[in-house]
């Protein structure tokens, strides 16, 4: 009779068969492949370094990247590891003999391998990932099969197959392709790595070496466009990057709260993000400008005033300098000096740079006297002279100290002193309309505004140069004044820029026009714009409805389309006056009763009243930027917040009032426009006064 052998100890059993379910091989490869990501993540933990470090602080640098790998390689239980499948025909990027096959490859958040290093998921920017997203059965790139993935709260539990290289099989849109896209937001944003469409796919990976600006309708992703490019650079220049840094750019700390989770989903936890208030936070911002004030400071024109300003500073010399040494005095002439400091001026570095370098000329000057009178000084000697009591007081008197802030205090304060260097650049009524009515007593004192924030940011780099960044995402850019454009184009001057945006959805009276405007006053003119019109967010009916406003707000633009199979809920309650609040609740109470997240969106003035209603109505309700719960759906919505945020319903109150509260038409229909295309499934307008004309009959 047969006998079966149990294996001793060092010998090795078999791996079990694969199951025969392709379900159930998918799952199998998924438990396998968290196993992997934990021993991962167990081999950084484990990590000794007592013996590989010279010093406490090699020491102390060498365990932070450390700490960074073991947060990166942490597992998110409902986040799915990998998305996606490729069956390749022949190996990437490999000559195989006749007859060999290709290679299978599992496309997820990050890379993973296993104890013999051999991959078991590839990171979704890998080059070898790139046909998930662009190949179809006019291009296959060598792919036979793809497969995608769906997960229910982190398990795996269906797959689609598309088999590219297959005539008989004729392409469609993919089913989970179209749930992922439609799935109810509840929450902060989500990445989309397991939706990115070809033409984003094309912009994410775009070259790190220009600038891209990205034109987007509400809902094409733009905003996640911006922020997959950054984890994509990441990736591609991860070294260079992390020398020079990268930062993100959003409008306000609401949004910034709404899109933290995205990069750090993708294993990017290094990424800095600030508002652009952030950026120019030099001073403590305690006042506001009327429009009239804000347009005239956010003018480019007073770049050149503030350069003027700043250079007045410099007074050509009269006298000679002395430098006394030993018993020997060095005499540099007037004249010279005055040569010396055109020189300096005529190469228009900054006025600091310019500053330190002025006793230096002037301490060579002198060395030229003393190599002339027989002397054979070194450098030691010219660095002496340079510190010596009358080159420092001739400095002084040429070439003074320049501080920001109370130079912009006093161009605000002071007529004449505003008007000499406006002169030519600024009418008469704009000067008296940026003067401060009553100067303060100093720079801390002053009640500064937004703007005057950004004037000193600006005069802080003529003093010295702003330090450049490697990548700057700008979100919401279409909103900046040109001054604000200058202050992020400071810091990547050596780096590149990715600008997310949409001329339709400008709220500020200085909104940008064109992008190549933006673009000029960013610094990188003639950049590459690309405009994104498939919608992935917006139901269709509700983005045709909103849409019917783009001519009065933005001529020029293409009206957006959706590729999402639902409509979407959408309809339009007309109430009288007395019946505008409790038709209001009516419809959150309905939007609550179905899955997802609610955003009531009202005219600032409008707030307090729905909020004390929503009070009494037992409702509760969170502010923007807040992460939604089981127990708090409903977020209330100031329409000046509305931007970049995201809900699956919409409750719109009064859209009349939105546009009422903006300082003129075209101003309250681009935020109207803004507040009704916040919505992912459904949409009602509740109003009690009359439509504006351009939306025509609901």
């Amino acid at each position: 009779m047969p006998s079966h052998a149990h294996p001793t100890p060092d010998q090795h059993t078999a791996p079990p068969a694969p199951p025969a379910d392709p379900l159930q091989r998918e799952r199998a490869h998924l438990a396998a492949s968290r196993s992997a990501l934990r021993a991962m993540r167990e081999d950084a933990e484990n990590l000794n370094i007592a013996n590989v470090t010279a010093n406490w602080v090699n020491a102390e640098v060498l365990q932070g990247e450390i700490d960074a790998r073991i947060k990166a390689l942490a597992d998110l239980a409902h986040t799915p590891l990998f998305f996606g499948r490729l069956d390749y025909l022949h190996a990437p990027g490999m000559d195989l003999a006749e007859g060999a096959t290709g290679e299978n490859f599992y496309v997820g958040r990050r890379h993973v391998h296993d104890a013999d290093g051999d991959p078991m998921v590839i990171d979704w920017r890998a080059p070898v990932s790139q046909p998930f997203y662009r190949a179809s059965k006019k291009d296959p790139m060598d792919l036979k099969l793809r497969r995608r993935f769906g997960y229910t709260a982190g398990e795996l539990t269906a797959y689609e197959d598309e088999h590219l290289t297959d005539p008989a099989e004729a392409e469609t849109t993919s089913a989970l392709l179209q749930a992922e896209i439609e799935r109810p937001r509840v929450g902060p944003m989500r990445d989309i790595v397991a939706t990115i469409q070809p033409e984003q796919d094309e912009i994410v990976r775009a070259g790190i070496g220009g600038t891209v600006c990205v034109q987007g309708a509400p809902g094409t992703g733009k905003t996640a466009v911006g922020l997959h490019r950054v984890a994509y650079l990441l990736y591609a220049h991860r070294e260079r990057l992390a020398r020079s840094g990268t930062l993100v750019i959003g409008p306000n700390r609401s949004f910034l709260q709404y899109i933290e989770q995205v990069l750090p989903a993708l294993g990017e936890l290094e990424v800095k993000q600030a508002t652009i208030d952030d950026l120019v936070g030099h001073v403590e911002v305690r006042g506001a400008d009327d429009a009239a004030a804000a347009m005239v400071k956010g003018d480019a024109r007073m770049a050149e005033v503030l350069r003027r300003a700043v250079r007045s500073h410099v007074t050509l010399p009269q006298e000679p300098c002395v430098v006394v040494r030993g018993s020997r005095r060095w005499r540099i002439p007037a004249y010279e000096l005055e040569e010396i400091v055109r020189e300096l001026q005529d190469r228009d570095i900054r006025y600091g740079a310019a500053r330190e370098a002025l006793p230096q000329r002037i301490a060579h000057a002198v060395l030229v006297r003393m190599e002339q009178a027989g002397e054979a000084p070194d450098d030691r000697v010219q660095d002496a002279v340079a510190r010596n009591a009358a080159v420092k007081a001739a400095v002084k008197a040429i070439w003074p100290p320049v501080d920001p802030a109370k130079l912009v205090l006093r161009l605000l304060g002071d007529a004449e002193f505003l008007a000499a260097h406006a002169d030519g650049l600024l009418s008469e009524e704009e000067q008296k309309t940026v003067l401060w009515a009553k100067p303060p007593r100093g720079a801390k004192s002053a009640a500064w505004s937004s703007a005057d924030a950004v004037l000193i940011d600006e005069a802080m780099d003529l003093v010295a140069r702003t330090h450049s960044l490697g990548h700057v995402v700008l979100d919401e850019a279409q909103d900046l004044s040109p001054m604000q454009y200058r202050a992020v184009g400071r810091r990547c001057t050596t780096g590149s820029a990715t600008v997310l945006g949409d001329i339709a959805q400008g709220t500020t009276p200085w909104a940008t026009d064109t992008w190549q405007q933006a673009l000029a006053h960013l610094g990188k003119p003639g950049s590459v714009v690309e405009e994104l019109t498939q919608g992935f967010r917006v139901p269709r009916e509700v983005i045709a409805y909103a849409s019917r406003l783009l001519p009065a707000i933005a001529p020029d633009l293409k009206e957006a389309t959706s590729i999402r199979e639902s409509a979407g809920d959408f309809e339009v309650r007309a109430v009288e006056p007395a019946d505008l609040d409790a038709t209001v609740l009516a419809a959150c109470h309905d939007a609550l009763a179905k899955e997802g997240s609610i955003g009531l969106i009202a005219a600032d003035a409008r707030i307090p009243v729905l909020r004390a209603a929503l009070e009494e109505a037992g409702i509760s309700a969170l502010s923007p930027g807040a992460e939604t719960s089981a127990d708090a759906r409903l977020t209330l919505v100031p329409a000046t917040l509305a931007k970049g945020l995201e809900y699956d319903y919409v409750v719109l109150d009064e859209p009349a009032a939105v546009v009422d509260g903006e300082p003129d038409e075209r101003t309250g229909l681009r935020r109207l426009y803004v507040c009704l295309t916040r919505p992912v499934s459904g949409l009602t307008i509740v109003h009690a006064a009359g439509l504006p004309e351009q939306l025509g009959a609901a």
